[in-house]
This record gives C-alpha cells, sequence and structure tokens, in this order.
C-alpha cells in the first residue's frame, strides 16, 4: 500500500526489474479487483493518503491492506517516500499502528532508505545525498517540511508505539544479527524498528531478514532486496500515438528536467495569473498550443510545465491560496482532454499531479514494465473510456536529467 501513485510505480518498478510480474491498482480496491491478480507476483495499491487526515489514511490503508489478505498476500509493505515525508500529526505512524494492529506483527521494520536515489539512513539519521534530511531542500517542502533529519524522532512524535532502532553494524553481521536485535527491541516494545542502511546490499540483508515478516515499511528501496524470480524483467507493449510531458512538481530535480527539456522540447508554462482568472480558458489555451505543435512535428514528445525556475516557484508562492491545488486540477483536465486528441504516452511529474491525471482519465489498473531509471519505469493502462496508454508517473525528486528528452528511447 503506497501513500502517492509516484512511490507506488516506484515500489513497483524495483519489483519488476527483479523478474515480478507486478501490478499497480489505483485507489482503494473494489472486490472485483481480485479476479484479475491470478497472473502476478506482487501487487501495490496506490494510494492519494500522505497528506489527508491521518483517520482516513488509516481508513484507506486498512481497507486496502485487507482486501490484499483475502487475496493470498503474504507480506504487507507500507510504502511511504524516501524523505519520509510526513508531520507529527501522521500520516506514516498512524497508519503503521493501524498494520500492526490489523497483521497481529510483533513488530515492522522502518526502512526509507533508498541508496541508488541518495537516500540513506546512518544512526537512525536520514540523508539526501550528503546532507542530512533536515538540511537538503526537504526542509521547505511546502505540504511536508522536514525539519529533523532523526527518523526515530521524527515517527517516535506520530506512533503510539516505542520506536528501536538497529544501528549499521548490527545490519553488517547479516541476517539473523538483525532478527536477534529486531526481536530484543520488541521485547523491550520497540514495535517500529528503524534500520541503517547505506547501500544497496544493506536493503538485500535487511529482505532476507525480514522475508517472512508479515508486515514491513519503508520506501521502494528495500524492494531490492526481494529475491529474483530467475525471470527476465516484464516488458510493456508501446501504444502508437501523441507524446506529452505534463510537469506539475516544483521540486529540484523537476526544474533541473524542465530546464534541459526546454532546449529540445517544445513547451509552454501554465499562466498561473490565468489559470487563476479563468482555468477553463487557459486549459483551453494549451490544449490548442499542444495540437498545434502535433500538427507541426507529429509524435515528438511536448512539455507543459507549471515551475521552471526559481522566479516561477516565487510567484507560485506570491500567488498563494490553493494554487497548488489549481494546477493539479489543470493538469487532470489537460491529460483527459489530449488523450481525447490522441495523446498516448504520458510522462507525468509530481505524486499528486500524476494521481489527478490518472484519476481524471479514470484509470484502475497499471502493469509495469521497462525501467528508465531507479523509481520511474514505464507502465501502461486502460482509460474508462477504453484507451491504452502508456504512462510515466515521476515522483518530483527522481529521475535522470535528460528524462523527458530521452526517456522516450524504452518505447522505440
Amino acid at each position: 500500500m503506497a501513500d502517492d501513485f509516484t512511490g507506488a510505480t516506484d515500489l513497483a518498478g524495483n519489483w519488476q526489474v527483479r523478474g515480478l510480474r507486478t501490478s499497480v491498482l489505483l485507489g482503494v480496491p473494489e472486490a472485483g479487483d481480485a479476479q484479475d491478480l491470478d497472473d502476478v507476483d506482487a501487487v501495490v495499491i496506490a494510494l492519494k493518503s500522505r497528506s489527508i487526515p491521518a483517520s482516513e489514511a488509516v481508513d484507506q490503508t486498512v481497507a486496502s491492506a485487507q482486501f490484499l489478505l483475502d487475496t493470498g498476500c503474504e507480506q504487507l509493505y507500507e510504502k511511504y517516500a524516501s524523505t519520509f515525508d510526513s508531520t507529527a500529526a501522521g500520516n506514516i505512524g498512524p497508519v503503521a499502528d493501524a498494520l500492526l494492529e490489523l497483521t497481529g506483527a510483533d513488530r515492522a521494520v522502518v526502512v526509507p532508505a533508498f541508496p541508488d536515489n541518495g537516500r540513506t539512513v546512518y544512526q537512525g539519521h536520514l540523508f539526501v545525498g550528503s546532507q542530512p534530511l533536515d538540511e537538503s531542500p526537504m526542509c521547505d517542502h511546502p505540504l511536508n517540511p522536514m525539519r529533523d533529519s532523526s527518523v526515530v524522532r521524527l515517527l517516535g512524535a506520530q506512533t503510539r508505539h516505542t520506536v528501536g532502532h538497529v544501528p549499521l553494524q548490527v545490519v553488517r553481521r547479516g541476517a539473523e544479527a538483525i532478527r536477534l536485535e529486531l526481536d530484543r527491541c520488541a521485547t523491550n516494545g520497540g514495535r517500529l524498528v528503524v534500520v541503517d542502511a547505506v547501500d544497496n546490499e544493506d536493503l538485500v540483508t535487511i529482505a532476507l531478514a525480514t522475508a517472512q515478516d508479515r508486515l514491513v515499511t519503508g520506501g521502494s528501496g528495500l524492494a531490492l532486496g526481494a529475491p529474483s524470480s530467475g525471470r527476465p524483467a516484464p516488458q510493456v507493449s508501446v501504444i502508437p500515438g501523441e507524446r506529452v510531458v505534463l510537469s506539475g512538481s516544483a521540486s529540484e530535480a523537476t526544474r533541473r528536467q524542465v530546464t534541459l527539456a526546454k532546449e529540445h522540447l517544445a513547451h509552454q508554462r501554465i499562466d498561473l495569473h490565468r489559470l487563476r482568472e479563468d482555468s477553463s480558458a487557459e486549459v483551453c489555451r494549451l490544449v490548442a498550443w499542444v495540437r498545434e505543435q502535433w500538427v507541426a512535428h507529429p509524435q515528438a514528445p511536448v512539455l507543459v510545465y507549471s515551475v521552471g525556475d526559481q522566479d516561477d516557484l516565487q510567484l507560485g508562492r506570491t500567488l498563494g491560496g490553493p494554487v497548488s491545488a489549481e494546477v493539479e486540477q489543470a493538469m487532470a483536465r489537460l491529460a483527459l482532454e489530449l488523450s481525447e486528441a490522441g495523446a498516448t504516452q504520458f510522462m507525468v511529474a509530481g505524486g499528486e499531479t500524476s494521481g489527478a491525471a490518472l484519476e481524471a482519465l479514470g484509470v484502475r489498473r497499471l502493469d509495469v514494465g521497462q525501467q528508465i531509471s531507479p523509481g520511474v519505469s514505464w507502465l501502461t493502462g486502460r482509460t474508462a473510456a477504453g484507451r491504452q496508454h502508456n504512462f510515466v508517473l515521476k515522483s518530483g525528486n527522481f529521475g535522470p536529467e535528460d528524462l523527458f528528452v530521452c526517456g522516450w528511447d524504452l518505447l522505440t
């Protein structure tokens, strides 16, 4: 169960590269969804529960977890951001508490580390590259500003349980040493246990130590420790049609990707003043512009973005109010109207933007294919109108700088 849509595809992609046939269900599943899962090894349920009230996040996640248990799931995985996006009110802790109760698990590991994307945990502190979390750009995140790097303290503020810690020196002694330390923590009341990890071998060791656990929690990195199926990584079929990039993320990484893409792709920024004055007119303007680009350069990717540089970022702050929600709604309408106009291959940047776009399109299931980079994969899904599309759903901070330009290469 993932707390946002891009995080769900991030996790699914890491299982996919291990040869596991993986599908993503969007939203709390319905009873009939189980009949289509006989051919998969792993299922990720994508929720938009990261920044909603904790009680709602708990209800959605528990309902999703019960669905998975009813379908025969052997291990539940609470997936959250590798930067531990949350506040003192949740939602990571309250959800973990509820899942412990649902499963009856004695304890669960807490492993946000994802070294391939620069997220490591040492002495219980989370680092983004070489910076402690609270000194990284995440300290000023608009929804979940992260002002502490101690995962033990961050989680301790939002859970009913004592938070334990397994240091790196124990991890390096192997899986059995980790299990013994986890059991010791549980005996002392530590039912949620932060585990250090600074490279992928640490994740493999932790995954081995917790292979029989009913519940684990973490970023997507822990999935890299899953045993390989021995099968080739699944691929997705290419859906011919027009290509579009919709970037609603204001993250530093996405701004760099937008800057590079503007050197190669036709591009247009959402005019925030126009959007606030008349959102329908601004969406119509952008749709008309995109269609003009397709006529001039068929199948060439086209970029529509909300934030490209610091000036755009400052403008959004100056306008204040619900500007993020307005951008999400505009991107959702763009996705729907461009799909109707002939777009079949979408790159969408930003967790909230991705969720809004897929909800507007009525996509209920995604199958996972080629991984472009850690945390970023190609997907296929069917819209409510019955149209098959390829998607990349990118967390704001993930992906190579040339993603919007070169990420299409795996579909040719």
